[in-house]
């Protein structure tokens, strides 16, 4: 588990027989791991990083909105938690700790921007930068109207814009004249 840095799982430990099973029980015991969720398992070191192992906690879950922005640079503000997007009719049960905010998105549209990464050696998927500046304006009545110029801000100071790529996310995703609009303004 230390070697490649990922969580354990009961269910792995329990392929290598009984006594791994017990000696990983006594871990959980003496404090030396910590249960994320029913199964997982982590060290403190690496519940104390910038990163976690979402894919663990969260199968086929996408980084996005505060927590992709926050990656991606597009914004200031610090997530209090963890925003993972799901398929909409899947049942997951997020762990108490770490804090883990599940968003619900039909099939159609999960997957649009979707992109993986490594960070602090965990891989995992998040969206790209169009899509969130296109979730952004999706969701600028949830978040505030100074978060979303904030990212439509960043998004065109970066050198690395695609503009045609973010205006193909914002007809996807039903945003096209909202960002048409902003970007009028800004450009």
């Amino acid at each position: 588990m230390k070697e490649n840095n990922t969580y354990i799982s009961s269910a792995a430990v329990k392929e290598q027989g009984r006594t791994a099973y017990y000696k990983l029980l006594k871990s959980v015991r003496n404090g030396e791991l910590t249960q994320v969720r029913r199964g997982v398992y982590a060290t403190d070191e690496q519940l104390s990083g910038n990163m976690i192992d979402i894919e663990t906690i969260v199968p086929n879950g996408i980084i996005c909105l505060w927590s992709a922005w926050s990656i991606h640079g597009l914004t200031t503000s610090i997530p209090q938690a963890y925003h993972v997007a799901i398929k909409r009719d899947r049942k997951v049960v997020p762990p108490s700790f770490p804090k883990i905010e599940l968003h619900r998105i039909t099939e159609n549209i999960l997957n649009i921007g979707a992109t993986t990464i490594t960070i602090d050696g965990y891989t995992f998927r998040i969206y790209d930068v169009e899509r969130c500046v296109c979730d952004a304006v999706k969701f600028r009545n949830k978040t505030g109207m100074d978060i979303c110029a904030e990212i439509i801000n960043n998004y065109l100071g970066r050198r690395d814009r695609n503009i045609s790529k973010l205006m193909d996310y914002a007809r996807l995703l039903r945003v096209a004249n909202i960002l048409e609009k902003f970007l009028l303004i800004k450009l």
